[in-house]
């Protein structure tokens, strides 16, 4: 027992350690007291700035997991992850309360500051630093004192530490009405070894920045959105429940471009399409808020862990008045969005109820009762604006099945001029599936190519993670979202240049209507692509068989060579052939 407490401890000093080298990057002077980091070597130009604190980030955030996984002993992923998660969660509200209430006593103390108190009495301060409207005014979430992080972090060591952070969480949600029933309480019924979980408070109380809240807010942010790739990858097919991978995420914003308006999801998982839309209207000049946030999840705890990410990094979001079936359930009914995006379970089976019968959204046909893929299709068209796009991770089976009446669906679909682009996916992608995946890309006003649908083959991008999985890189989905434009005759970015489109073969082509009903409505990609095109070498073919048999000849040659040494090595031993 001793040596696992040992161990938790430097497991903990290196996440301590690897935080402040963090902090020294990010705000040298708030480096905490005592912190031994290395000077920070000055970097020329912006970007290698950039690589240092991604690199560090990175290093931070495998260190904290390794750390915290270690804690979990023989707990469950699936039911660790709402331990962790709920607790980063709370730091981080909690830290952006402290934040809030440290700037306060400045403005308070500071004559030139419209919140200047005019007094120095102790009393009339404390009263007015517990004032929640100064909280609210700038969407910071009141913390009631039993809630807040250094209470809860004197008691780490205590036996009744559960019951003390489900007390916090039942008391943040009775304060914040837009918290109620997101916060999962089951700390006190968790089933971690004996002070594990003061060890978790300890490692956890190491992230953020203490007073900056965007800082804390948006490291906070990241270590969240690191922990839960972390929980599906070790959950594995369960983990795709929740979590999509972000490569797939940033695709599939990249291509659609939400710069402002409404955005929707209606199997919105644990949120990642919402925060990679968040990203990417920051990364191209646009502003926290641009966009609005509709989604809908039928799973409660999944439900929670959304709420709580888009919580964490102060966006404003709609998911519905409880956790509920989108199909038979639908809680945004009157939604026409301008962005709907969503990474629906591929080819669920048990999503029919009898009152869908006639349903208005089955514009294109009824979908079949053993298959929901053309039911989410015609769902996110149905709560598309006139001039809105949609993009949807499907199977790749979707894109040419004719069972029980899809075929028929499709080519609805496709005569109604609806689908805009296709892109097939490299295998192994996902966390929890092998099936191949694709990209469908629909929209009810095509602008600038009316009868034709843009088809891309991106089954030979990205790169190996891991033995088992690959992403795409940024150079990958860069590609793509360019290829996209491009045909759309749209800047890739806003006041950015247009370029020329160009079929590629075995990239990209865009086809008409007419040549896809040529093939049975198949919108399979590498049907339409063709083959890549291999440079001539300008041998010829006489000489080139030549070259190659005499290569082979050698090369059989040098075989036999190797079985008689085989062979004599084998009788030396006294294993005769």
């Amino acid at each position: 027992m001793t040596d696992q407490k040992g161990a938790g401890q430097v497991a903990i000093s290196l996440a301590e350690q690897a935080l402040n080298e963090a902090r020294a990057r990010y705000a040298p002077s708030e480096t905490p007291v005592g912190a031994e980091t290395e000077p920070v070597k000055k970097q020329r130009g912006r970007k290698a700035a950039a690589n240092t604190t991604s690199s560090t980030l990175q290093d931070m955030q495998k260190t904290l997991w390794a750390t915290a996984d270690k804690m979990r002993a023989n707990m469950d992923a699936a039911e660790y992850k709402h331990i962790v998660l709920g607790l980063i969660f709370l730091k981080y509200i909690s830290d952006s309360f402290a934040g809030r209430r440290a700037e306060l006593e400045l403005k308070f103390a500071d004559a030139s500051d419209d919140y200047y108190l005019g007094s120095e009495d102790a009393v009339l301060l404390a009263s007015e630093l517990e004032e929640r409207d100064y909280y609210k005014e700038v969407n910071v979430f009141w913390v009631p004192e039993v809630a807040r992080w250094e209470s809860l972090r004197a008691a780490a060591k205590q036996v009744d530490i559960g019951k003390r952070i489900d007390e916090a969480l039942a008391a943040i949600e009775a304060e914040n009405p837009s918290l109620k029933n997101i916060l999962d309480k089951r700390y006190a019924r968790a089933q971690l070894p004996d002070g594990k979980l003061g060890e978790l408070v300890d490692l956890i109380s190491t992230i953020g920045f203490g007073g900056d809240a965007n800082q804390a807010r948006d490291l906070l942010g990241q270590v969240y959105e690191y922990f839960l790739g972390q929980f599906a990858s070790a959950e594995g097919k369960k983990g795709g429940q929740f979590y999509t991978p972000a490569s797939i995420v940033k695709t599939l914003v990249a291509v659609l471009n939400p710069h402002n308006g409404k955005v929707y999801d209606p199997c919105c998982g644990s949120g990642g399409m919402f925060v990679q839309s968040e990203k990417f209207i920051e990364a191209h000049g646009g502003k926290h808020g641009d966009v609005s946030i509709y989604g809908q999840e039928s799973n409660p705890t999944t439900w929670r862990l959304a709420a709580m990410n888009l919580a964490i990094r102060g966006i404003d979001f709609n998911l519905g008045r409880e956790p509920a079936d989108t199909f038979i359930r639908n809680q945004h009914i009157d939604l026409r969005a301008d962005f709907v995006l969503a990474n629906p379970p591929f080819n669920i089976s048990d999503w029919w109820h009898g009152s869908l019968e006639g349903d208005q959204r089955w514009v294109y046909g009824t979908p079949p009762q053993g298959n929901a893929n053309y039911a989410w299709l015609q769902h996110m068209l149905f709560h598309l604006k006139p001039s809105g796009r949609a993009g949807i991770v499907l199977a790749n089976g979707s894109m040419g099945s004719s069972q029980n009446g899809e075929g028929d669906i499709r080519r609805a679909m496709v005569e109604a001029d609806v689908v805009e682009v296709m892109v097939a996916l490299p295998g192994q992608l996902f966390f929890n599936t092998q099936i191949p995946a694709c990209l469908w890309f629909l929209t009810k006003q095509k602008v600038a190519r009316p009868g034709e649908v843009l088809f891309i083959d991106a089954r030979k991008l990205g790169s190996n993670v891991s033995r088992v999985q690959i992403e795409l890189l940024d150079c990958d989905i860069e590609r793509i979202a360019q290829t996209v434009a491009n045909w759309r005759g749209e800047p890739l970015d806003v006041g950015g240049e247009i370029a020329e489109y160009s079929d590629v073969p075995g990239f990209c082509r865009s086809a008409t209507l007419t040549e896809i009903a040529e093939h049975g409505h198949v919108l399979t990609p590498g049907r339409y692509v063709g083959a890549e095109a291999v440079e001539d070498d300008d041998e010829a073919f006489g000489d080139k068989m030549q070259n190659l048999t005499a290569l082979l000849g050698e090369q059989m040659a040098k075989g036999a060579e190797l079985d008689q040494l085989i062979c004599q090595k084998l009788g030396g031993l006294g294993y005769e052939f």
